[in-house]
């Protein structure tokens, strides 16, 4: 559906949101060169949720943490295994969204006990819903992010993550967009991401040329049932007509096909 939009963009923009040409063929590219691209871009991704976090006074005021933990993990995927499906925006985006809301809503659920010790001693029990609910939802809305997980959990087990409420949403929503925003740049330096935004690019059709709709592999099953039809109405031994032997009807008919 973007890919739509992004091909009617001038090539030197559309590029840093992962659209390529269908006609361009991928380059080939060393270990080495992936290597480096990751470590940079999982560095530079890192450094500026940090950045941004530990710096700007609206978010010291509201005590959020200098980083969320699960995007240590989203780092792996979304700068070095560019090309899994895990990895792509929407998995992405709404893995972790989705993940969060499952963990404040069950987390805020417990709290309703009212009481602080108890709670504590349920933390467990929360943590452990949010994460498995979270992972059948993500299932469920094809947006599975593995480190999303952990976005889940934290809201229940982590007192400073459980302290700031509905905030974690914003917060999460904030750090997705900045891993997002560095690895559409570092990532498509001298590589290609993202391969889909949404929903995967189908693959382009075969073109099959007129006359030929014929897969080539029932080739040979219409050759062996045509020589045992043969086989069927001729006698096997006629002398005064050699040509009309099984043997040389089969050769004629395999000249025919691969001249088609």
């Amino acid at each position: 559906m973007l890919g739509n939009i992004f091909e009617n963009w001038p090539t030197w923009l559309s590029r840093w949101f992962g659209y390529r040409s269908p006609d361009a063929t991928p380059p080939s590219r060393t270990n080495y060169v992936v290597w480096i691209w990751s470590f940079i871009g999982a560095f530079g991704g890192l450094s500026v949720l940090q950045a941004v976090f530990t710096n700007a006074e609206y978010f010291l005021q509201r005590k959020v943490p200098p980083i969320i933990a699960s995007y240590g993990a989203s780092a792996v995927l979304v700068y070095g295994a560019i090309e899994s499906p895990l990895a792509q925006p929407r998995a992405l985006l709404g893995g972790h969204f989705i993940a969060s809301l499952i963990g404040v809503s069950i987390t805020k659920l417990f709290s309703l006990l009212h009481n602080e010790q108890r709670f504590d001693e349920l933390r467990w029990l929360a943590g452990s819903l949010s994460t498995a609910t979270a992972i059948v939802v993500m299932q469920i809305t094809e947006t599975t992010h593995p480190p999303a997980g952990a976005s889940a959990l934290l809201a229940a087990v982590s007192p400073e993550i459980t302290d700031l409420g509905w905030y974690y949403l914003p917060v999460i929503l904030l750090s997705s967009a900045l891993v997002l925003a560095v690895a559409l740049i570092v990532d498509n330096i001298q590589r290609r991401y993202p391969l889909f935004w949404f929903v995967p690019t189908p693959p382009p059709k075969e073109h099959i040329a007129p006359g030929l709709e014929t897969p080539l592999g029932e080739e040979s099953v219409i050759i062996a049932q045509m020589d045992k039809d043969v086989q069927t109405t001729l006698p096997l031994h006629r002398p005064h007509l050699p040509h009309l032997h099984p043997s040389h009807i089969q050769q004629s008919v395999i000249e025919k096909a691969q001249d088609i």
